[in-house]
């Protein structure tokens, strides 16, 4: 049956039955694809639990109505599955990509992830798309056979949205494509583009809500004016969140269809026929079109200027800094003020002059309330929340 299913695939999509496969060799699934399996091997593991408590933009206990960074990869799962559909692609791929691409977030967001690197400068630095393929190589922990996740190659491959070349050359095949200055699958592109559809006009919505941002700043920027006018012609009494709600939802509509409509024409104009095709292209095939970029890149200066650059989320920025920093020189002047089993697990790699990496990882896999709660037990020497962990 999924073979009938990925038969119905255009020739450049990637199929489960061609996957070069997993590091370690397990026996075919009978019932679901490769790319199945590897969705629900992602779905399954501790990582994507503790994105339920991780940062998008505004820390976790500011509110449960704000995105976090799980709704995010949802959000991002469906919008880059139903786009996969209607250009063909594999969807169950293009899914278990979306599910996986934010495994490696720290706490405290792009914050968290910015004073990591500044930690971890001398000892290989930090970033978080290949903290994520750590995570589904190596650190969890819940198979008998091997360390990771054991996913397919296409699956690591896809999780990398860039990499330096001196990172790659420590990546084996799955950095290759960096070296040899190749393109990802079309699968791989697409969920890239749908990450930013979704952060971006989502973001927008978070932050109306929480007084960040404001209708009458937003009716400058032409993408967001535009179809207002619009919703506010089909429904013309409509007051408060929903013409933001609506708003939104003609703008997502609008940059799917047109990333759709310009990624056929790429596809047909640089005569895309095979797999090997999409990696040898010069350039990106799954973009928007000139008209419509321009108005994206508006919409994500806006947001830069507006919502990231607040002032309220600079302080969660100081606050993520101050705890982090404090955090990893804490551990690193002590490792046994990490859990004993941790410590246990890692004890080769610590003596093996790998302690900060080992440090590094943890911090790393906080949730932003653990994070804040370790950081009072260790300000203030209460008892440790690490069983609620």
């Amino acid at each position: 049956m999924q073979n009938n299913i990925e038969n119905s695939l255009s020739s450049y999509a990637l199929k489960s039955k061609d996957t070069k496969g997993r590091e370690y060799k397990e026996e075919t699934p009978k019932l679901r694809s490769e790319f199945q399996r590897d969705r629900e091997r992602i779905i399954h593991s501790t990582a994507f639990r503790r994105l339920e408590y991780k940062t998008q933009v505004f820390v976790n206990h500011e509110g449960d109505m704000y995105r976090t960074r799980l709704t995010h990869t949802i959000e991002v799962a469906q919008i880059s599955r139903a786009a996969s559909r209607a250009l063909m692609l594999n969807e169950d791929l293009t899914e278990a990509i979306s599910l996986a691409h934010d495994l490696g977030h720290t706490p405290f967001g792009h914050a968290g992830q910015d004073i990591l690197n500044k930690c971890m400068k001398d000892f290989g630095g930090f970033e978080h798309n290949i903290q994520s393929l750590r995570i589904i190589e190596k650190l969890e922990n819940k198979y008998a056979s091997f360390s990771g996740l054991n996913l397919c190659f296409e699956t690591r491959e896809g999780i990398l949205k860039k990499c330096s070349k001196t990172r790659a050359k420590n990546l084996g095949s799955v950095g290759r494509r960096f070296i040899d200055k190749k393109q990802a699958s079309l699968e791989a592109q697409l969920t890239n583009v749908c990450d930013e559809i979704a952060y971006n006009n989502h973001d927008i919505q978070d932050g109306v809500k929480a007084k960040k941002i404001f209708l009458e700043q937003l009716e400058s920027l032409p993408i967001f004016s535009n179809q207002m006018k619009k919703v506010l012609k089909k429904y013309p009494k409509l007051v408060g969140s929903k013409i933001i709600n609506e708003t939104v939802r003609l703008i997502i509509n609008l940059l799917i269809n047109d990333l759709i409509n310009n990624s056929n024409e790429n596809i047909k104009n640089k005569n895309i026929i095979t797999p090997d095709d999409v990696r040898n292209c010069d350039n990106l095939i799954i973009s928007f079109s000139d008209e419509i970029k321009k108005l994206n890149m508006e919409l994500k200066k806006f947001l830069y200027a507006n919502l990231y650059k607040h002032t309220d989320v600079i302080k969660m920025t100081d606050q993520a800094n101050l705890i982090i920093e404090n955090l990893f020189s804490a551990y690193v002047n002590d490792t046994k003020l990490l859990p004993s089993d941790y410590i246990q697990y890692n004890l080769l790699k610590i003596n093996s002059g790998f302690k900060e990496r080992v440090i590094c990882d943890y911090i790393a896999g906080m949730t932003d309330r653990f994070a804040l709660l370790e950081y009072s037990c260790l300000l203030y020497t209460s008892p440790s929340p690490r069983d609620k962990r």
